[in-house]
């Protein structure tokens, strides 16, 4: 910009004697974009003129060239459209209004603050700045306003380098000097150089007046030159003495020497001594067991809680004696092998005396709690491991003590406690979910039937019966209702709300118990055995590839037993598998027994075990509690699933009696009963969004196969079985309220409603048949262009005809034809639904529609003729009354 801003000023303005002050790149707004720029001038020659001038670059060459120029007097407005949000357009209002975008925001604002400063020093006319920032209005100082006359040229406030030039303007003292000297000298204008001599030979004498001033102080200078050279003999004496001090101080310095070499020596003997007693007392402070904390190790009780105590603290010493870190040497000494090697025999007969001692009380709690299982079978509880849990905790700062000194009988305990433990709670598990099954079933021949049998006060269960429950679908409602009646009258059909609701309360209670009893093992084993459990990212697969086989500890990638886990949140999944192994089994057989017992219970179940899934993960979405629900949840939502499917594929095999009435389908009143089941089973469910979409497919299949149905049915018109069964769907669907079906069910009410209109129409077809067709006839003739009130006068409509045709009709006939049509629609409804009022009367209004058609008709076309029906309109009125009330 300045290299152009150079340009502009030596090839357009200087020829034209004018100063160029500020530039600013622009186009127009709203048209294509051709740039151009506006320049703000000013005459170098008196009186100044103050300009704005459009540069506007040649088309033939790289030339500028002048195009258009404003007066700055003509300029009556400047907007700047935003004074706080920064934009490149504004507007300059001459004699008209043009409007110009910057290329920049900073061209902009400098161009309209140089407008602004030569409107204050040139014009001071009343120019409009609208939305413009007040800090690009700055007022000029006073003390110019004040020293300068009005129009005359003065400095541009705010520090403007580009309205200042190289000419300076004289101030007022200024001019009155020069005036003085001037008039001192009466040629000084009409002889130009012989003033310009007379001011030389002036300034000559000055410069001569100066310089004998200056030589008159030479004698000031000689006496400062003197005391100077005094200075230095007095400087030159001191030196002198200072080097005598010097060699004398020199043999004090050697002397000093001396001694503190000795010094040096001495304090060297101090701090060897030092450092040996130091390195002495150090190992024997750190390398000395104490001889109780030794006898605890090699006698200790390991079963009082005073003695466990003991040996956890000389365990700790031992510990801290054979993890102290020697210096480099201490190993050479003959006292501390000898001492280290003690430590170590220590170490490995009482952890060898302590695992022991544990596996002991491993086996003896085995035994303790098998006493108890007898007293648990009878209750749906499982058996309370918090006082073995709280006798091992004893032990836990010694199991860690294992851990860190012994690794390998850490491990042989933690497989032993695994094989214990997982045969002792596969007895208690599996004793419990036999409970639970005989209480689903009860434990009379139905129970029996299922695979389940009681057997000298222990209940035990068929497995092969169960693992074929486990395979078998849900079923065919129907056909699982059949074969259910066959094993001692447990049909799902017949199971009320009462069934289903005991059944969820022993569903829960079993999962009630099993997830306290997991997370207390789990904390137990993470305590006992000093895991540290870490949360873990919902979503984070549970391992590699983690599986148990014979009490030992695995993965896919590396079988080197708990030393190989990389992870201790691993080691901890890894012992609950081994442990509760049976746990997911169990489960899973015991879905498949509530499955076969009613194919419903699958939403129990879903809901329950999605709470539980969800309590579970919010604790720790990788433990084995959560991925063990988690499993067993993909096993109920497929039995869901199933369910839904096997539903579908019952409406798809309906069959109806070729001799009977068709009524509510079978498949219709299900969905009413699952329905209301569901929205009971799912209210503030979290899987709400999986009965949804269930919801959606019945009721897909539901309408589907109503229609399949109606097409196929002899007995019972198609318009009767899809109006009935709509009506039933729409009034289930608007008494549930269910929010994901309210298309459905405004489907259900317009094909009730199209359904009902049809069939009345179908059903009352022409009660008045010739009277119909000679109408008919009447209104093709009208079509035809008969104006209406001339077809009395064709022949085969006039008057006589009409009349003829109408005495056909008595009352009498209408009324007894309406009681036959009655009696046919009374046939063809099903009474649950209750629709025959609602269907008589819709014919009622049919029939009147009817009739009134035809009394404009006679009223238009036979206008005066005094022909009317054998009956009215309140004839019919209670022709349908007296009907309906005679039924």
């Amino acid at each position: 910009m300045t290299a152009i801003k150079h340009a502009l000023q030596r090839d357009i303005f200087t020829p034209n004697d004018e100063r160029l002050l500020s530039i600013v790149n622009v186009c127009k707004a709203g048209k294509k974009k051709r740039n151009c720029f506006l320049c703000a001038t000013v005459t170098t020659e008196r009186p100044v003129q103050v300009n704005v001038v459009k540069v506007k670059k040649s088309d033939k060459g790289d030339f500028y060239k002048r195009q258009t120029a404003w007066v700055l007097r003509d300029l009556a407005v400047v907007d700047a459209k935003d004074a706080i949000k920064e934009n490149p357009e504004f507007d300059l209002h001459f004699e008209k209004v043009y409007k110009w975008v910057a290329s920049s925001i900073a061209e902009k604002n400098t161009f309209i603050s140089c407008i602004w400063k030569l409107n204050q020093r040139y014009i001071r006319k009343k120019i409009d700045f609208i939305n413009v920032s007040s800090q690009l209005l700055e007022e000029l100082p006073k003390v110019a306003e004040e020293s300068v006359p009005s129009g005359e040229n003065q400095n541009v406030a705010g520090g403007d380098e580009e309205v200042v030039d190289e000419y300076q303007e004289l101030n007022a003292r200024e001019e009155q000097d020069i005036e003085i000297m001037m008039e001192g000298c009466e040629y000084a204008i009409s002889n130009a150089e012989a003033f310009a001599d007379k001011l030389s030979r002036e300034l000559q004498v000055l410069d001569g007046a100066n310089i004998h001033s200056i030589m008159a102080s030479e004698k000031q200078v000689n006496i400062l030159m003197k005391l100077l050279d005094e200075a230095l003999k007095e400087v030159d004496q001191i030196e002198v003495k200072l080097s005598s001090y010097e060699e004398m101080l020199q043999s004090v310095k050697e002397q000093m020497d001396q001694i503190s070499e000795s010094n040096h020596l001495i304090h060297l003997s101090n701090t060897n001594n030092l450092k040996l007693l130091s390195e002495i007392e150090f190992l024997v402070n750190h390398m000395d067991l104490a001889k109780g904390h030794i006898k605890a190790l090699q006698e200790g009780d390991l079963s009082s809680s005073r003695g466990i105590e003991a040996c956890t603290n000389a365990a700790d010493a031992l510990l801290q004696c054979m993890s102290v870190t020697l210096q480099p040497g201490h190993e050479m000494l003959h006292a501390v092998k000898q001492q280290q090697q003690r430590f170590s025999d220590l170490r490995e007969q009482f952890a060898r005396r302590l695992a022991s001692h544990l596996n002991n009380v491993f086996v003896q709690q085995g035994h303790d709690q098998s006493s108890t299982l007898a007293q648990h079978s009878i209750e749906l509880t499982l058996p309370n491991h918090h006082p073995f849990h709280r006798d091992l905790l004893r032990y836990a700062k010694l199991m860690e003590w294992l851990k860190n000194t012994d690794y390998g009988k850490y491990e042989g305990l933690t497989t032993n406690y695994m094989d214990y433990l997982s045969r002792l709670y596969d007895r208690e598990i599996k004793d419990f979910f036999e409970v639970a099954k005989i209480k689903m079933t009860g434990a009379t021949k139905e129970g029996k039937k299922f695979g389940l049998h009681g057997s000298s006060g222990k209940l035990t269960g068929s497995t092969s019966s169960l693992n074929k429950l486990s395979v078998q679908s849900s079923g065919n409602r129907r056909s699982q209702s059949s074969s259910l009646l066959d094993m001692g009258n447990m049909s799902a059909s017949d199971l009320d709300v009462a069934d289903r609701t005991k059944f969820d309360k022993i569903f829960e209670q079993v999962l009630s118990e099993l997830e306290p009893l997991c997370l207390a093992e789990q904390d137990f084993i993470s305590k006992f055995f000093k895991l540290q459990q870490h949360l873990s990212i919902p979503g984070t697969p549970m391992s590699d590839a983690e599986e148990v086989d014979g009490g030992t500890l695995s993965r896919a990638h590396n079988t080197g037993g708990l030393q190989s886990m990389s992870s201790e949140n691993h080691m901890i999944r890894q012992m609950m598998i081994k442990i509760f192994r049976c746990v997911e089994p169990e489960l899973n057989h015991l879905i498949a027994l509530g499955d076969k017992i009613d194919s419903f219970n699958s939403l129990y179940m879903l809901v329950k075990m999605s709470h539980h899934v969800w309590t579970a993960q919010n604790v720790d979405p990788t433990s084995f509690l959560s991925t063990t629900l988690g499993n067993v949840l993909v096993t109920v939502k497929r039995n869901f699933d199933k369910c839904i499917s096997n539903q579908i594929k019952q409406m798809e095999d309906v069959k109806i009696s070729k001799k009977s009435k068709v009524g509510i389908l079978p498949f219709v009143a299900e969905f009413e009963e699952f329905a209301a089941l569901a929205e009971s089973i799912f209210r503030n469910a979290e899987r709400r969004g999986d009965l949804d979409k269930a919801y959606l497919k019945l009721i897909r299949g539901v309408f589907t196969n109503v229609e399949k149905v109606a097409n196929e049915s002899q007995k019972t018109p198609r318009d009767v079985v899809m109006m009935e069964n709509f009506h039933h769907i729409f009034a289930t669907l608007s008494r549930l309220k269910i929010s994901c079906l309210e298309a459905e069910k405004k489907e259900a009410k317009q094909k009730y409603t199209d359904h009902l209109q049809s069939y009345v129409i179908y059903s009352l077809g022409q009660p008045l048949e010739k009277l119909n067709h000679f109408f008919e006839g009447v209104e093709a003739r009208v079509a035809q262009g008969v104006r209406e009130e001339e077809v009395s006068y064709q022949l085969a409509f006039n008057k006589q005809e009409l009349r003829k045709v109408i005495k056909e009709y008595p009352g009498k006939e209408v009324k007894k034809g309406l009681d036959n049509l009655y009696k046919k629609v009374d046939k063809h409804l099903c009474e649950e639904e209750n629709l025959l009022q609602v269907v008589w009367h819709s014919m009622q209004d049919e029939f009147i529609r009817q009739y009134k058609h035809f009394e404009g008709l006679i009223a238009r076309c036979y206008p005066g003729s005094g022909i009317t029906m054998e009956f009215t309109i309140q004839d019919i009125l209670d022709y349908f009354s007296s009907i309906a009330q005679s039924h």
